[in-house]
């Protein structure tokens, strides 16, 4: 028989989420307080009418909390790991430059022959 522990995120009542990890279940919780926040300043503010518009707006807010962070400028953009540079392909035609007189004559037939 196995044991499964389970954590659940219970909202007036209602089951919202259950987790395996309790790190995960108290994150997921802090950003629906996040939400219930967001909602309260949105309702506040008039600006819509409707309560499910309010809430799913509050409920996207809370999700990308990072992003509107730096978007309201509280918060600095997370650094992007730089990738190591590429290195050059190397050459695969060496390049070409027009013979001198001397090499003309050294390549001809019958120069070996001659020195």
């Amino acid at each position: 028989m196995a044991v499964v522990i389970k954590y659940i995120v219970e909202r007036n009542g209602v089951e919202k989420m259950t987790f395996t990890s309790k790190a995960e279940a108290d994150a997921y919780d802090k950003m629906l307080d996040t939400a219930d926040e967001l909602a309260g300043f949105l309702n506040a503010s008039s600006l819509l009418n409707d309560e499910a518009q309010t809430e799913t707006l509050a409920l996207y807010l809370a999700q990308n909390k990072d992003a509107l962070l730096v978007a309201l400028g509280a918060k600095k953009p997370a650094k992007v790991a730089e990738k190591a540079p590429l290195k050059k392909p190397a050459k695969a035609v060496a390049e070409t430059k027009a013979p001198d007189e001397t090499e003309l004559a050294a390549n001809k037939p019958g120069a070996e022959q001659a020195a």
